[in-house]
Order: C-alpha cells, then sequence, then structure tokens
C-alpha cells in the first residue's frame, strides 16, 4: 500500500472566483488524485470538475466518448486544474490495468477511485435476451470489482477513498428496470463489503446512490416523465449532477473519515 501524505488533514483551499478559475465550497482534496471512472459526461464529469475544483488531480476514465474526455479535460485546465482522460472498457482487464498505469504515470499516485462509470437500459422481462444482461453486468458489477481491484494497491494506508455510484432504483425498482436495479443492487452490497474488508486498513467505501439526474443517459425519461417526476419529488426539480458531487466531495474528503459502509440516497426526498 502506497503511504498517505504527511498529515491527512485537510489544507486550507485557495477560492479563485474569476471567470475562468475553478471555485469550492471549503473543502479540500488539495494534493490528492482521483480517478473517476465514467467521468467524461454526467454525474462523473460534474464529480470531476467538483474535485478539481477542490485542488484534486483527476483522471477521468471514458470507452468511447474521446471528444467530451478531451473537451472536460481542456475545460478543467483553462481555469487552473489539472485532469487526465484515459481510455479503455472496464470490463477488460488490460483496459483496465493501462488506464491504472497511464493515472499512476501522470500523477505518482491515486488516493481516491470514484466508480461513476455504468450503464441503465431497460426492457421487459420478456424481451431482455442473455447478450442485454450481460452488457449491464459486464458494465456496472464487473467493471466495478475490476477497477476496484486494480486501483487498491495504489490506495493510501490509511487514507484511500473508494465511493461507488449506485442508484435509487436499488431500493425502489420501476417496471422494465429490472437488471438495471439488480446490478445497482449488487454495487450498494459490494460497497458494505468492501468497507468491512477495507476498514482495518483506513480506506473508507461509501456509495451514492442518485434519483433521476438530468444528464445525456436521462434525456429519454426526462422528456417522456419530467412533469410527473418534479410532482413526486419533495424538493420539487430535477436533480443535477452537481448535486451528487458535492456529496461525492464530502465523502472524498478529510471531514468523512469515520463515514464507511454506507450508502446515500439523493433522490429529493422520493425514497
Amino acid at each position: 500500500m502506497a503511504h498517505p501524505h504527511p498529515g491527512d488533514r485537510e489544507r486550507p483551499v485557495d477560492h479563485r472566483h474569476g471567470k475562468d478559475s475553478l471555485v469550492t465550497d471549503g473543502l479540500s482534496l488539495t494534493g490528492k488524485v482521483a480517478l473517476i471512472t465514467g467521468g467524461s459526461r454526467g454525474i462523473g464529469a460534474g464529480i470531476a470538475r467538483r474535485f478539481a475544483a477542490a485542488g484534486a488531480g483527476v483522471a477521468i476514465s471514458y470507452k468511447s466518448r474521446s471528444d467530451a474526455a478531451d473537451a472536460l479535460a481542456a475545460e478543467i485546465t483553462a481555469a487552473g486544474g489539472h485532469c487526465l482522460p484515459v481510455a479503455g472498457d472496464l470490463a477488460d482487464e488490460a483496459a483496465v490495468a493501462r488506464a491504472v498505469e497511464q493515472t499512476v504515470a501522470r500523477f505518482g499516485r491515486i488516493d481516491i477511485l470514484v466508480n461513476c462509470a455504468g450503464i441503465g437500459p431497460y426492457k421487459p422481462l420478456g424481451s431482455m435476451d442473455a447478450a442485454f444482461v450481460r452488457s449491464i453486468l459486464d458494465a456496472n458489477v464487473l467493471g466495478t470489482v475490476l477497477i476496484t481491484q486494480a486501483v487498491l494497491p495504489h490506495l493510501p494506508s490509511p487514507g484511500g477513498r473508494i465511493v461507488n455510484v449506485a442508484s435509487a432504483l436499488a431500493y425502489r425498482p420501476i417496471p422494465t428496470s429490472s437488471v438495471y436495479s439488480a446490478s445497482k443492487a449488487a454495487v450498494v452490497t459490494l460497497t458494505h463489503a468492501w468497507s468491512k474488508e477495507l476498514g482495518p486498513k483506513g480506506i473508507t467505501v461509501n456509495a451514492i446512490a442518485p434519483g433521476v439526474i438530468e444528464t445525456e443517459m436521462t434525456t429519454a425519461i426526462l422528456a417522456e416523465r419530467g412533469p410527473g417526476i418534479v410532482a413526486m419529488t419533495p424538493l420539487g426539480r430535477i436533480g443535477q449532477p452537481d448535486d451528487i458531487a458535492g456529496i461525492a466531495l464530502f465523502l472524498c474528503s478529510a471531514e468523512s473519515g469515520w463515514v464507511t459502509g454506507r450508502t446515500i440516497v439523493a433522490d429529493g426526498g422520493v425514497t
């Protein structure tokens, strides 16, 4: 295991309020390095922006959208941060190893892993085939396991942080979401089990279970059911990636050192 920085507590962050500067909210990741899977778009991109604003170097993994990854890296760099796009299918062990190697080669360390990569197709039980089921489990479960295995030897002990992005549908599945919901329930269980396994090493493992968040993945459902979703949400709006990014920042900061094995449901009060 890698050794933590001297002094694991947070250091004050330099708030820069210029138009092109990164701005954060007081929680610091200065000197830390985070690998964020699925980090080029949606929730992952929101987390990457927030972590960079808090002082972390960020590596963002992506499977196919190099354009989105490069654009986000350029945005973060222009704002004064440090961002490395890394390509790879996380269900492929060789690709996972390359992503980790590239991150360590660039930044020299990995302190934080955020597992945000995943897919969310829905189908009725009678319409799905084995390939459909395997594609979801590979992306959402196998990929999470493989990248976590690969990053683990690099995490500081104590002080390492793992955050898995699950889904509120793990707790309240809807029709046609069965396999996706089951895959995210598996992520919740992995989180709980890993927290017990890695706790003695001083590594925390937590999860976030978002409700509907406005991203490319939810465009269709929001077009069809957006007003209804808002109506059933006590906070009266659709969630945004930054709503989840703030929770991830806390869970990866020094302030969350006594929190592990928890899944935080963040759905505006629906659950």
